[in-house]
């Protein structure tokens, strides 16, 4: 016979229901603490520190520019790394997955850093007029 302790399993869960609640109530506090220091006012800050935590919550400084050039090579390499297994079992498909695999992944990162661009350009045009 099986002996099987639903018990611990149901502390489990409600402890992790007590936790989902807990959690929820911090973020909506630090959330509105973050946003009542940091984004509403408009004065300048002049705390190094403060000042970056300023412009990151105010999406001044765009991180995933950097992001998806990385994870481009990255992508870009194990397409390429990734063919080269495929020689021996089929030359169409090593020849068909090292170009269009590769031209594929270009096509939809330009697209994506297109519009990280015409954002960048619709701020400097914006900051422009404000001047």
């Amino acid at each position: 016979m099986v002996n099987v302790n639903y018990s611990s399993s149901y502390n489990t869960a409600e402890n992790l229901g007590v936790w989902l609640i807990v959690s929820l109530f911090l973020a909506v506090i630090g959330g509105l603490v973050l946003y009542f220091l940091f984004i509403k006012p408009d004065k300048k800050v002049e705390n190094k520190a403060l000042a970056w935590f300023k412009e990151f919550f105010n999406f001044h400084k765009m991180l995933i520019e950097d992001l998806l050039k990385t994870t481009y090579i990255v992508l870009a390499i194990f397409i390429t790394l990734y063919s080269f297994a495929l020689i021996a079992v089929n030359f169409l498909g090593f020849i068909l997955t090292i170009v269009l695999g590769n031209v594929i992944l270009r096509l939809v990162y330009e697209a994506s850093l297109i519009l990280i661009m015409i954002w960048k350009n619709t701020n400097d045009i914006n900051k422009s007029l404000k001047k």
